[in-house]
């Protein structure tokens, strides 16, 4: 496995120490972690674990607290001077790709069935993980994978010009609040100025799409790579022939497929679609809870004791 430079004891001390700033304007508002979660949104837990130091926020988590708290932009500079990542590891036949990534001018992706790497959420990728993984090892590899977008999604980052095709935003992965808040994400990171994002639609059946997922990088120095993956190693070609065949039928998805702004709408789609299978099944939840108390109150009704009414008698009419 490779493994970045620095110590895992000052990465944990700095999360802690932005985990305690946020802690303190949080109770200045007199908000609970329940409250301030809500008004997010997210999850409680995930404002937990981020007061406590064992959660990587994003950069909008941070920009949010600061809105709702109140805190002048504290949280989001502080969030900016972090090295999240000290030491992080990937799968030594990763290595090659990480480090290409720590460098590139520019990246052109196109993915199948599931969300690439640099755009996933943390939630989608340690559901991801987890179906392979359990315990630390879920958190490592997550760290591992989160530790690359963030040169990425800065305001600096090198170009990113991302096709999704449209089953990554149909195969679900974690459930459907996941999947919410993965298309959210998509959408935020989206508006950024150095990346793109469009969507290969199922329906535009003539499209040429590859026959795998691939990448095409370009470093500093003018070298360009082809890369793709199998299940467990990495291909990469320099060939400037195969380059050329390859961004040449990229160039051609790219103009086929929806436009940056139908894409948005797309996936703007898939989110509401997610959000009102999320509020169907918590609503089936509470009648599920619901339905054994009426019956116990049912049950209730039924064992007390019954008592004759007393009914007025017919009157007697006169003879």
């Amino acid at each position: 496995m490779s493994r970045r430079n620095g110590g895992a004891e000052s990465g944990a001390s700095t999360a802690a120490v932005f985990g305690e700033v946020l802690r303190h304007f949080r109770e200045a508002a007199l908000l609970t972690q329940e409250g301030l979660a809500r008004q997010i949104p997210c999850d409680r837990s995930h404002v937990a674990r981020v007061e406590a130091g064992t959660r990587v926020p994003q950069d909008s988590f941070a920009k949010a607290c600061d809105e709702l708290l109140g805190t002048g932009g504290v949280l989001a500079r502080l969030w900016g001077r972090i090295d999240w990542y000290p030491q992080v590891e990937h799968p030594d036949w990763f290595r090659r790709r990480a480090e290409m990534d720590e460098e590139a001018v520019s990246l052109r992706e196109y993915q199948e069935r599931l969300v690439p790497g640099l755009l996933q959420t943390g939630d989608y990728v340690r559901a991801l993980f987890a179906r392979v993984a359990s315990g630390d090892e879920v958190e490592e590899r997550a760290r591992a994978r989160l530790s690359r977008q963030r040169r990425f999604l800065a305001e600096d980052g090198p170009l990113y010009i991302a096709i999704l095709d449209e089953s990554c935003l149909r195969n679900v992965v974690g459930g459907p609040g996941i999947m919410r808040d993965q298309c959210a994400h998509l959408l935020t990171v989206a508006r950024r100025p150095n990346i793109r994002l469009q969507v290969a639609p199922a329906s535009f059946s003539e499209l040429l799409r590859p026959n795998v997922s691939m990448s095409l990088i370009e470093l500093p120095d003018g070298h360009r790579w082809v890369y793709s993956e199998s299940l467990d190693r990495g291909h990469f070609s320099d060939d400037p022939a195969v380059f050329r065949r390859h961004s040449h039928a990229y160039d051609v998805l790219r103009a086929d497929a929806l436009s940056v702004r139908e894409s948005v709408a797309l996936i703007s789609d898939a989110m509401e679609g997610y959000e009102q299978h999320e509020q169907a099944r918590t609503l089936r939840g509470e009648l599920d809870q619901e339905q054994p108390q009426r019956r116990k109150r049912r049950q209730l009704r039924g064992n007390r004791p019954r008592f004759p009414r007393r009914r007025p008698h017919p009157r007697q009419q006169d003879p």
